[in-house]
């Protein structure tokens, strides 16, 4: 049965969409099927190829997506854009150019992102510095010990191409067991060392997911010392996180899609209301509170990491919103529908 009762209408902040590959997407072009793989390693070679085949243009994929989400509440983005010597910087000129094309309404800060490698990939650290100066925001990392075999080595370049830059890092770390922790803890570390605490964030860390790691507890002690952000996508089998140890410890999360329909994924819809839900729902969330908390990570938590003041410090008379057919946030993250309105600076966007 359900109920007859006519919703209320709900104001909520706006999403943030924490980790997103918005170059990688299929957005807007025919269903793609995609190829098996077992491996980090075969998963990257699969996106080589998918990436080499497209017969459109970064930008206007990423403009389809970037569209979709804006319809459905999205008011920020942190993409991590492939950066290499083979691309050079084209990815980034092509969704700095589609997110050009919705300035003011959504916020897009791009990461290079070094995604088939940076000291095994010879000329991407000098692509990634040429990228900062062609939209890159920030200096993305990868699996500095199990892609790259060099845990200082990878991290001596990228926060040296940071320092230099006057830029904020973000990491893609998919190690597990205790190895995905040390490099966890070095990444504090240097981030403390350097003064960047709030500055630097490790997408996926999927070590931290893992309680019968004995170093977990101090790992996280030393992640919130740090002030890092954890970005957790909750995809497929991945792992995900005790929120409540998170909590605990004082680890901040946020939310993302990763891969939207692209060869990582079949899987997105652009609405980080799905994503709220599917966080919830892999976290095992069953209180209001539990439900509540998926949707913050959603919103206000993205919106203090990127800076957009207008959903971390949002309340019930801002002009910028979202309005949604429900009675409160926990009947939205379960029902997840789209927004009835989307309002940024007093301008309905939909």
């Amino acid at each position: 049965m359900t109920d007859s009762t006519p919703p209320q209408t709900l104001r909520t902040p706006g999403l943030v969409d924490a980790h997103i590959h918005p170059d990688k997407t299929s957005w807007g072009r025919p269903w793609q099927s995609r190829r098996p793989a077992a491996t980090l390693a075969e998963l990257i070679e699969n996106d080589r190829a998918t990436q080499a085949a497209y017969d459109t243009s970064v930008e206007e994929r990423a403009f389809g997506l970037f569209s979709q989400a804006l319809a459905n509440g999205t008011f920020g983005m942190r993409a991590h854009v492939d950066v290499s010597s083979e691309l050079g910087i084209g990815n980034v000129e092509g969704v700095r150019a589609a997110a050009e094309r919705l300035a003011g309404d959504l916020t897009v800060q791009i990461v290079a992102f070094p995604q088939f490698g940076l000291l095994s990939n010879p000329g991407t650290l000098e692509a990634m510095a040429a990228s900062l100066q062609s939209g890159a925001d920030l200096v993305g990392g990868i699996d500095p010990a199990g892609l790259e075999g060099d845990l200082h080595g990878h991290l001596d370049a990228i926060f040296g191409l940071a320092d230099r830059a006057g830029r904020e890092l973000d990491i893609h770390l998919h190690d597990g067991g205790e190895e995905g922790l040390a490099q966890t803890r070095e990444i504090a570390r240097r981030t403390i060392a350097g003064g960047r605490q709030g500055g630097v964030t490790i997408g996926h860390a999927f070590a931290l997911c893992d309680p019968t790691l004995a170093s977990l507890g101090e790992t996280l002690d030393l992640v919130a010392e740090a002030g890092l952000w954890i970005a957790v996508c909750a995809l497929g089998p991945d792992p995900v996180p005790n929120l409540d140890r998170f909590e605990a410890h004082g680890v901040r999360a946020v939310a993302g899609s990763d891969g939207v329909r692209d060869a990582w994924s079949p899987f997105g819809t652009g609405s980080m209301v799905d994503r709220a839900h599917l966080l919830a729902y892999r976290t095992g969330a069953m209180t209001d509170e539990e439900l509540e908390r998926a949707f913050r990570i959603a919103s206000i938590s993205g919106g203090e990491m990127m800076g957009l003041a207008s959903v971390a410090e949002w309340n019930e008379r801002s002009d910028t919103r979202l309005e949604f057919a429900a009675e409160n946030l926990a009947q939205l993250v379960v029902d997840r529908p789209a927004p009835l309105r989307v309002i940024r600076d007093g301008r309905v966007l939909r």
